[in-house]
């Protein structure tokens, strides 16, 4: 039996999708994340075969999450469960290395059935979303003018939490570093993103995405 790991921040839909698993019998909860933080350290420790994962996680966003998973635990296979079913959304999903794309309200079939299609090494998106149409965009080069994409994988987990409104010293213990090295990558996004205010760090955040207004 394979070992699987749910990050979702609704206790509710963490305990049906692990009902789903367990009646299917084909993976073993090893782990429940109710945040991004947590969802790349309960990946780091246990390195699952399947992450299910949202994408409106506090802490680390999902997209954020994805990327770190993909970096350290590269054999995880990563199902994305969201309620976005607009295109930037799937496609930035789909780059970043998610094997299968289902929508919120998914029939309980279209969950395990994702499941076996990502275990057989394919691709598996909602019904609702075209494949062709996904798989066409997905393969369009990344935007390079993002200013995102000049980030380090720390410098974005700063962004977020720095975003949620943590201080320089919250975001040291969220991260297991110095207040002063927090201090410097959040002083170094700032200067990346041309950015100079705490406002203006949210409002960046906010249209990117990373939090919700």
């Amino acid at each position: 039996m394979i070992s699987a790991i749910i990050a979702d921040d609704h206790e509710i839909v963490r305990h049906g999708l692990r009902s789903i698993l367990e009646q299917d019998g084909t993976c073993r909860v090893v782990g429940e994340a109710a945040d991004g933080l947590t969802a790349t350290q309960l990946v780091d420790k246990f390195k699952p075969a399947i992450l299910i994962l949202d994408l409106n996680m506090p802490r680390v966003h999902g997209l954020e999450v994805l990327r770190q998973v993909r970096a350290g635990s590269p054999h995880t296979r990563v199902i994305v469960l969201s309620m976005h079913n607009d295109e930037p959304y799937v496609i930035e999903a789909l780059r970043a290395g998610a094997m299968a794309y289902l929508l919120k309200g998914s029939e309980s079939q279209d969950i395990t059935r994702a499941l076996k299609e990502v275990l057989a090494g394919r691709r598996y998106l909602s019904a609702t979303l075209s494949e062709w149409a996904i798989n066409a965009l997905a393969a369009k080069p990344a935007d390079d003018n993002d200013p995102l994409h000049h980030l380090t994988q720390r410098e974005r987990m700063v962004l977020q939490l720095a975003a949620e409104g943590l201080s320089n010293t919250e975001v040291a213990e969220k991260l297991f570093i110095s207040p002063r090295t927090a201090e410097t990558h959040r002083t170094n996004l700032l200067r990346k993103l041309g950015l100079q205010t705490q406002t203006d760090l949210v409002r960046f955040a906010i249209r990117k995405g990373l939090i919700s207004p």
